[in-house]
């Protein structure tokens, strides 16, 4: 029985890989066409491309882990039911909650796995995240200056650069400014350096000439400079964003009430997604057996379980929508996380005692019993 078990169990999980692979490589798709226009038109480069969509891989396998464990553990049943192994197995005195324990196995193991998930590389990839977005909008040295091209960052300021050199330094530096409708301004230095200060990036020049002429008058001057210093005001902050509510730890989240920081509304989305990390992980254990509970306790048909896989799906269905739904009114009042967790232990009670204690065979008879008692 203990080698059965590990055989299920390793089929159980071999489809949950393939699922879970397919999945989030349909999202990761998905997810990863915002940051084309980057690649395309900034010159992100690849590695960082990568970087930046991969930090979305751990949110991505939190959400379909229990819907692709729930896939393959309804697979994995349905197939043994209809190569009648279960019913062999049944036949011979295996009790319904002996045949369940290979998915109960697989769940407890992406349960435990999942709270990692949840409480220690979320957090990390969001913050891996954060930080390389960032970047991304601010780093104007590699990722918005190209070498050998005019990059214009705004109307009427373009920028020419010869090469990169090390720590955000450029060399060959060709600025061309016409933001100010009443003169024309052309910057040129032999070299120069990305500074990142609060109002933004800025770009100090070092060499260089000041070329400017007045639209009015037409009258030109010229200014030569060892310093210079230009402000693009293409980007956002200088400052990186503060960290969003995935990326804190367990302890900030549920101690949000302390925070003068956050109002009452934000101090109760903290503590949700405190009880979320607890509590989503365990989804996989309880989809796990509401996929194989229909399957081992209902009747076996000739024709196909179609009814029972049905019902299994729009009760995987039900749980979800209701997970979202409370979750929702949760975030207006932390009075219902009652129910939060009371969509989660009602359908894992349920399907533990009908393991245990349903028995079809009593209401055959107790349907027979109600047919003689007509007849009579």
């Amino acid at each position: 029985m203990k080698k059965l078990n590990i055989y299920i169990s390793r089929q159980i999980f071999v489809g949950f890989l393939l699922v879970t692979f397919s999945l989030m490589s349909i999202l990761w798709l998905t997810q990863s066409l915002r940051f084309v226009e980057m690649v395309t038109n900034k010159g992100l480069p690849l590695s960082l491309f990568i970087k930046m969509t991969s930090c979305l891989m751990p949110r991505l396998f939190s959400l379909l882990s229990p819907i692709s464990l729930f896939v393959a553990v309804l697979f994995v049943y349905n197939r043994m039911l209809s190569d009648r192994e279960l019913v062999v197995m049944q036949s011979a005195g295996i009790s319904p909650w002996q045949n369940a324990k290979p998915a109960v196995y697989v769940g407890i193991f992406l349960s435990l796995f999942g709270l990692y998930i949840n409480n220690f590389a979320i957090p990390q990839a969001e913050k891996a995240f954060a930080d390389l977005e960032w970047q991304v909008k601010n780093d104007v040295s590699h990722l918005m200056f190209r070498e050998g091209e005019f990059t214009t960052l705004q109307n009427g300021l373009t920028v020419f650069i010869t090469a990169h050199e090390k720590d955000d330094a450029v060399r060959g530096v060709l600025i061309n400014d016409e933001r100010d409708p009443a003169k024309k301004v052309t910057v040129s230095a032999e070299h120069g350096i990305i500074v990142y200060t609060e109002k933004g990036p800025r770009l100090m020049m070092v060499n260089g000439v000041r070329q400017e002429i007045d639209n009015g008058s037409g009258q030109f001057s010229s200014l030569s400079f060892d310093r210079y210093s230009i402000d693009f005001g293409a980007t956002s902050s200088g400052r990186k964003k503060d960290d969003s509510v995935r990326s804190r730890t367990l302890a900030e989240l549920f101690d949000a009430r302390n925070n003068p920081e956050l109002d009452e509304a934000e101090a109760n989305r903290y503590i949700l997604e405190g009880h979320r990390r607890l509590m989503n992980p365990f989804f996989n254990l309880v989809l796990a057996l509401v996929g194989c509970t229909g399957l081992l306790v209902g009747n076996f048909n000739r024709r196909g379980q179609g009814k029972i896989i049905s019902c299994s799906i729009g009760a995987m269905v039900w749980i979800e929508a209701c997970d979202l739904a409370i979750g929702n009114l949760c975030g207006k009042s932390l009075y219902f996380l009652i129910l939060l967790y009371a969509n989660l232990l009602v359908p894992f009670a349920l399907c533990v005692y009908l393991l245990f204690f349903y028995n079809p065979a009593w209401f055959v008879r107790r349907r027979l019993s109600k047919g003689n008692s007509h007849a009579v």
